[in-house]
């Protein structure tokens, strides 16, 4: 070998490699994550594959961004000050014989109605999932309900997890009396009525995205607190820890240093369960009605249409295939990541 090329060092682990390539080992799983990745982040370009306003607009030689900004009919030669309509025929006669529109795949957005069609309107190559009970685009509604579910459950799981996480650190790594109060408190706190709480105080202040997560969080950090707790019990009583608490080193240092990681890995086996869970509760309670605010892109809405359209099958095939879809790929994630980080994979050389 050359004497002037020089090895770098792999930034991964051998124990991290080895995780990696048991999770890429299980195919189910492993493709499973890339299907969820590339449906995710596409839909977080929702406004730029279901849209009612072209991406762009060339007029007279100037270029116009309808997704960003919000233009007059007066732009574009009109003679009010409204916001231009672009799917009006007579927004075409002003801007192409001066210019083009780009749009995107699907010209509706989640809230478009579409008038020329009797609602519910069963699929055509308009409206390639048919239209709900309210005239509105199915597909285009489905598209922004799966990111709102996701961003959801994303957002609750994160602040669940390091709620927890911290909760059953405090409790594990210092036990006796923290311990015994804490562990009264969540028995007492698990014991709260969620939905029932949600009902009521859905009758007091309008639901929406934030005050949901809020509510919901308040009960979801529990469901990590008792697997960090045991592995900080453990951990603690360890002889590494021990000659490390003799050396003068910190609560906080060896809890987040040395007994943290070894918790982080029940607590990652845990997160596309509680993901799942928190997109079911979503959808659950949008369904009955205490979800997102009317008009909002969900799915639980579209549920509760199919059960109320019986006529109109599509809506609950496309909520019940659209579901189905979203949950079984994130159950088959969770379960490659917990079998990539079962320690007892390592000892017995499976």
């Amino acid at each position: 070998m050359d004497s002037s090329q020089t090895i770098k060092p792999s930034r991964i682990s051998p124990l991290n490699q080895r995780r990696w390539k048991s999770f890429k080992s299980n195919r189910r799983g492993y493709y499973s994550l890339w299907i969820f990745s590339f449906l995710f982040f596409s839909t977080l370009l929702a406004e730029f594959i279901a849209n009612d306003k072209p991406l762009l607009v060339y007029y007279q030689g100037e270029i116009y961004t309808p997704v960003f900004h919000t233009y007059p009919e007066t732009a574009f030669g009109g003679e009010f000050e409204l916001e231009m309509d672009y799917r009006q025929d007579y927004a075409r006669e002003l801007i192409e014989p001066h210019g083009w529109m780009l749009w995107p795949p699907i010209h509706y957005s989640y809230d478009t109605i579409n008038y020329a069609r009797i609602a519910p309107a069963p699929p055509t190559l308009e409206n390639l999932m048919g239209t709900d009970d309210q005239g509105r685009d199915v597909l285009a509604r489905v598209i922004y309900g799966f990111r709102i579910s996701v961003l959801f459950g994303l957002i609750l799981t994160l602040f669940s997890s390091l709620i927890g996480v911290a909760m059953g650190a405090l409790q594990g790594f210092y036990g006796g009396r923290i311990d015994l109060i804490g562990q009264r408190f969540i028995e007492v706190w698990s014991g709260m009525p969620s939905l029932y709480l949600l009902i009521i105080l859905s009758s007091f202040v309008e639901p929406g995205f934030w005050w949901l997560l809020g509510i919901m969080l308040l009960f979801s950090w529990m469901a990590l607190v008792d697997v960090v707790r045991a592995e900080f019990l453990r951990g603690r009583n360890l002889e590494y820890v021990r000659a490390a608490r003799a050396l003068g080193m910190t609560d906080g240092r060896l809890m987040f240093r040395h007994i943290l990681p070894n918790a982080m890995i029940a607590t990652v086996t845990f997160m596309p369960f509680i993901l799942t869970g928190a997109i079911t509760t979503l959808t659950s309670l949008d369904f009955l009605g205490f979800g997102l605010p009317a008009g909002s892109p969900s799915l639980g809405e579209l549920i509760a249409q199919g059960k109320n359209n019986l006529q109109a099958p599509w809506l609950g095939i496309t909520a019940f295939m659209v579901m189905s879809v979203m949950l079984t790929l994130l159950v088959f994630i969770g379960e490659a990541t917990r079998d990539a980080l079962d320690p007892r994979k390592y000892v017995t050389g499976q």
